[in-house]
C-alpha cells in the first residue's frame, strides 16, 4: 500500500475523479501538476488497472471512516483494526490517517462513496463483497456489531447492488447473533439438495479463491479476506456434509 504522498497517489486521484479521486487527489498537493508535466514529457502513464487498485484501496479507507462515526464512536479498538486490516507500514501511517480524517470530515456522505464504487466495479461484484468483509471486520474491532453500524452496511450493500439475501449471507461470516448457522453461510436454504448444496459451494469456492483477488492486483490484505472467507465456506460445508452424511 506504498502509494500515499506520491506522484501515484495525484495521479490517481486525477484520473479516478468524483469524491474518491478528490479524497486522494488532495494527498498529494502538487503531484498532479508534476503527473501533467511528467505525461506531456512521454513519462510512465498511468492504466485503468492501477487507478481501480487505488480507487479500491481509497474506497474502504473513505467507507471506514464513515462507519467509524456511524455509531457516535471512533473507538481505539476500531483504529486498531483499520491499521490491522491495511498493516499499514509506520512511514506511511501519517499519510493513511490524513485520508481517514478527510473522509470523515468530508461533506460528501458514504452514499457518494459507496455509489462511485458500484459503477467502477459493477462488472466485479465480488470485489465489492470483500470492500463489505474489510468494513465488517472493522466493526466488529469492539466485538459488537452496533445497530447504527448494521444499518450502514446493510446501506452499502444495497448500494453496491446486494439484496438482503445476499447482505444477510455476507453478515453471518462475521456478526453471531447467536449460534453459527452453516447453511446461512453457504447462502442455501436448509432444505437444499445435496446436489444444489455442493453446486452452492463449489460456485462460492470458485468465486472466493485468493488466486481471483491476487489477479486483480488487490492489496496483500484482501488476500487474507479471502482466505478467512475460504475457511468459514469450508467449514461450513464440512458441518453440513457431516450432518447429512455426505
Amino acid at each position: 500500500m506504498a502509494i500515499w504522498g506520491k506522484i501515484l497517489g495525484g495521479a490517481a486521484g486525477l484520473l479516478i475523479g468524483g469524491p474518491l479521486g478528490a479524497l486522494v487527489g488532495g494527498l498529494a498537493g502538487h503531484a498532479m501538476d508534476k503527473y501533467r508535466e511528467s505525461t506531456a514529457e512521454g513519462g510512465e502513464q498511468i492504466g485503468p488497472h492501477q487507478v481501480k487498485q487505488v480507487a479500491f484501496t481509497i474506497a474502504v479507507i473513505a467507507l471506514g471512516a464513515k462507519m467509524a462515526k456511524a455509531d457516535g464512536v471512533v473507538t481505539r479498538e476500531e483504529i486498531n483494526a483499520f491499521k490491522k486490516v491495511f498493516r499499514i507500514p509506520p512511514n506511511e501511517e501519517k499519510n493513511v490517517g490524513r485520508v481517514f480524517n478527510m473522509a470523515r470530515q468530508d461533506t460528501a456522505g458514504y452514499e457518494e462513496y459507496a455509489a462511485q464504487v458500484a459503477r467502477m466495479f459493477r462488472d466485479t461484484p465480488q470485489l465489492m463483497e470483500d470492500l463489505l468483509h474489510g468494513l465488517f471486520t472493522i466493526a466488529m474491532a469492539d466485538g459488537v456489531l452496533h445497530p447504527a453500524e448494521d444499518d450502514y452496511l446493510r446501506n452499502v450493500a444495497a448500494i453496491f447492488g446486494f439484496d438482503d439475501a445476499a447482505y444477510a449471507r455476507i453478515r453471518s461470516y462475521h456478526a453471531k447473533d447467536g449460534e453459527e448457522d452453516p447453511y446461512q453461510i453457504l447462502g442455501v436454504a436448509p432444505d437444499v439438495s445435496d446436489m444444489d448444496l455442493k453446486k452452492a459451494y463449489r460456485r462460492l469456492i470458485r468465486e472466493n479463491h485468493p488466486d481471483k483477488v491476487i489477479a486483480d492486483g488487490l492489496p496483500q490484505e484482501f488476500v487474507d479476506v479471502a482466505n478467512a472467507k475460504l475457511a468459514k465456506i469450508n467449514a461450513a460445508y464440512d458441518q453440513v456434509a457431516k450432518w447429512r452424511g455426505l
